[in-house]
């Protein structure tokens, strides 16, 4: 079955801001002791919106207002650090499906892709304003639109950029080539059969 083409993901959004937010910061090392991803989403940003003591300590995922959100702000070189795959798939399982920065650490930005998460990049002031709009209005309808390269928000509207190779991957389609291996399994085999290569 083909995998689904991404040209906009609309939802709720919360903003995250901070500058170099590293994959560790996302989902902290020792929760990465899983045989599947599955339950990562509780862990996400775990050190910083729990103290010591396993209470919250008021950060932005926590709050109410907020709850349900898919699409996430923040700043700049958004998950440097490790190349852990557990820190988009935590992202992933929390519930985001796309995220607005002002850049992105390169092998986080390909692991989002092929999960399906579209990273696309803004300037500071149109993300500073995008926050400022859904902090006042936290149900904001915010729209990213892939496929045209735009963030809409309730009358507003901003160009964001995305990598032509991830935008292409997400908007055929063709985001996991994994998934686009197993689909071609059978045409795979008989073409190493016909080459004599197959078992």
């Amino acid at each position: 079955m083909a995998l689904a083409k991404i040209t906009q993901v609309a939802g709720t959004a919360v903003h995250v801001p901070g500058s170099d937010i590293d994959t560790d910061r996302i989902i902290p090392a020792r929760f990465m002791k899983c045989v599947t991803f599955d339950g990562l989403g509780e862990y996400a940003f775990y050190d910083v919106r729990y103290d010591k003591d396993g209470k919250l300590t008021g950060h932005p995922l926590d709050d109410p207002r907020f709850k349900g959100a898919s699409i996430l702000l923040s700043g700049t070189n958004f998950g440097c650090g490790s190349s852990r795959e557990h820190a988009p798939q935590a992202l992933y399982r929390f519930g985001f499906r796309a995220v607005i920065a002002q850049s992105f650490a390169e092998i986080f930005f390909g692991n989002c892709t092929t999960l399906g998460i579209p990273c696309v990049m803004a300037s500071a002031e149109d993300i500073a304003k995008a926050a400022a709009a859904v902090e006042a209005n936290p149900q904001l309808a915010v729209t990213v639109d892939v496929a045209n390269s735009r963030v809409n928000y309730g009358d507003e509207s901003f160009e964001v950029t995305i990598p032509t190779t991830a935008h292409e991957a997400l908007t055929s389609g063709k985001w996991d080539p994994i998934a686009e291996l197993l689909e071609a399994k059978d045409a795979i085999h008989e073409r190493m059969t016909a080459l004599g290569f197959a078992a």
